[in-house]
């Protein structure tokens, strides 16, 4: 589920991107705070946006800082920090916790199996924080694994269940923004699960693991479609988003929307392209001969 929702940073200002990295930062202290320095490992880029959008709604009291850590001991780094920090904090351990038993569920992965034992105890006390969002979560999560184990080729249900996942974590409480917020983490979760669907296609199929878009490949349109199918889904959540109150950060909340989240798809499919332009240049330069 990581790593798709990140900032087109070429596309940012350098005051946005020093922006971000305040954010960025902040996230990072509050785990710390909240579990400790192994906690950090958890950190990135996609509940980061989610600190950014939610403080951009809400607009808490914040605080900026400098001060040195571990992974920047020489200098000292700015960051923000406020009441909103803590939850993100919490929904990033959670996430991080399942994806690694999800790692070592399907590859006995040693890597998960470290991770899943060092984030015990947070995880632990996040559930205890919010143990109806955590039972609705771990719901989906189950349901995903009888799907996967059943080799299911309903791609529409792995795709809703990853939005109520991500619906769930965006829904920070209940209140006039409550459910606007869960469509738009909604949206974003289903563009993310067919997006790392799409990345994962190749590996997975020669690693015999269980991916949604199997059944789909042999398809005379299949990228156009899988291109479609995205367009779609995160016009579903750009829709919600531009509903809301916004005005804080707004550029750095749309640079990921609009820019950042594609950054990958981009990336494969231009190493795709770049691939069949040489495999074309090979065979004119073998019919010369």
């Amino acid at each position: 589920m990581f790593g798709y929702v990140i900032v087109n940073y070429k596309a940012l200002s350098k005051e946005d991107q020093a922006q971000y990295q305040k954010y960025y930062c902040g996230l990072c202290r509050g785990l710390d705070r909240r579990f400790g320095s192994i906690s950090r490992m958890t950190l990135n880029n996609d509940m980061t946006f989610l600190l950014i959008l939610l403080t951009s709604l809400y607009e808490p009291e914040e605080e900026e800082r400098k001060g040195r850590c571990l992974t920047h001991p020489l200098k000292s780094r700015p960051y923000t920090c406020s009441e909103l920090c803590d939850y993100c904090a919490d929904m990033t351990v959670m996430l991080a916790y399942l994806k690694c038993m999800d790692d070592r569920a399907d590859d006995n992965s040693l890597r998960g199996k470290a991770g899943a034992a060092a984030l015990l105890k947070p995880y632990q006390a996040v559930v205890a924080r919010y143990p109806g969002k955590a039972d609705r979560i771990i719901h989906c999560i189950e349901e995903l694994t009888a799907l996967e184990e059943k080799n299911s080729r309903d791609i529409d249900a792995a795709i809703n269940l990853s939005a109520k996942i991500l619906g769930e974590i965006f829904h920070f409480r209940e209140d006039a923004w409550g459910e606007e917020l869960r469509a738009l983490g909604e949206g974003l979760g289903r563009f993310i699960y067919l997006m790392d669907a799409y990345d994962d296609l190749p590996s997975d199929i020669r690693k015999g693991r269980y991916n949604a878009l199997r059944e789909y490949r042999e398809q005379r349109d299949f990228d156009a479609f899988c291109e479609e199918s995205l367009t779609m889904m995160i016009a579903e959540c750009t829709e919600v988003f531009e509903t809301l109150p916004l005005e804080k950060n707004l550029s750095i909340l749309r640079n990921v929307l609009y820019s950042g989240v594609w950054m990958r798809y981009w990336q494969k499919t231009g190493k795709a392209k770049a691939a069949r332009k040489t495999n074309k240049e090979a065979e004119h330069e073998q019919e010369s001969v």
